[in-house]
């Protein structure tokens, strides 16, 4: 897409301003942004006291409402009244893109349905910005906040797995590694790329091959990016049943068939469904 001339875009339409803030360096921000920002009667915020930091550093003056996910459905007859008065709103969530995992996709389905316009200012992402540094394939799915039962992590990763393309999703710091057995299961051949604070001064970047992951010692803190990328076409990578596959087929023993398991893990990993199959009975055996 070619850049075109700013002088089109100096007069602001009346509407809704869906606006990008940073996501740690609060220098990553368009001067468009500041732009809206400033000429708007309102800006939503996600958390008033994480946004007036930034707002403060570029004098931004403009009122405030608390928009977030516990009030986004008691705040829309009034939102949308102010939009209807010819007002100028922007919406911004305490970082990067907002409605990508943020609050905002009720205000802006009824913002359509009232033919309010709500206009895009692009700008910082955490999901772009790791993407664009992973050397994966550039064909995604991004996954937003993992789920909080293992039951529904398991069954977006078995869908996933099958798909060859790169999976990129959120974590908390806190969680991470509760799911890293639940990944080498279902990604073993596959590259890894762990990004923590962003653009910011501790900012870190972790490479590895998904089934060379160890549970981390230090506490992380904040929120997590992970870009898992697409299938490794390396037929000779994996041919032997590691612990984690061992570890899943006892569980999965339990209920179901050794026809269904074999079937199951041959699909998701390169080992020979022989091995699968005599794993199982030995393990029936033992019982």
């Amino acid at each position: 897409m070619t850049p075109q001339n700013d002088i089109k875009f100096r007069q602001l339409k009346h509407g809704l301003y869906i606006v990008s803030t940073p996501i740690g360096n609060l220098a990553d921000i368009t001067l468009r942004a500041i732009e809206v920002l400033k000429n708007s009667e309102y800006i939503l915020c996600e958390d008033t006291r994480v946004s007036k930091k930034l707002l403060d550093k570029y004098e931004i003056r403009s009122k405030l409402i608390s928009h977030h996910k516990f009030n986004e459905t008691k705040n829309l007859e009034k939102i949308i009244d102010i939009l209807n008065s010819k007002k100028i709103v922007s919406l911004i969530s305490d970082a990067g893109t907002p409605t990508i995992s943020d609050p905002g996709r009720i205000l802006i389905k009824e913002c359509i349905k009232n033919k309010i316009g709500v206009y895009p200012i692009p700008g910082a992402s955490a999901v772009t910005s790791a993407m664009s540094i992973s050397s994966f394939s550039d064909k995604y799915y991004f996954l937003g906040f993992l789920p909080e039962k293992e039951k529904e992590i398991n069954e977006q990763f078995d869908i996933l797995s099958n798909i060859n393309c790169s999976i990129v999703f959120f974590i908390s710091a806190k969680k991470i590694n509760k799911v890293i057995k639940t990944l080498i299961f279902f990604f073993p051949d596959r590259e890894i790329l762990i990004c923590r604070e962003i653009s910011k001064i501790y900012e870190e970047f972790i490479r590895m091959r998904v089934d060379q992951l160890k549970p981390f010692e230090k506490n992380l803190k904040g929120e997590l990016t992970i870009v898992v990328s697409e299938k490794n076409n390396n037929k000779n990578i994996s041919k032997k049943l590691n612990e984690s596959d061992k570890k899943y087929i006892k569980k999965m023993i339990k209920n179901l068939s050794i026809k269904d398991i074999t079937n199951f893990i041959s699909a998701n990993r390169n080992i020979s469904k022989k091995e699968i199959y005599n794993y199982c009975l030995k393990l029936k055996n033992e019982k």
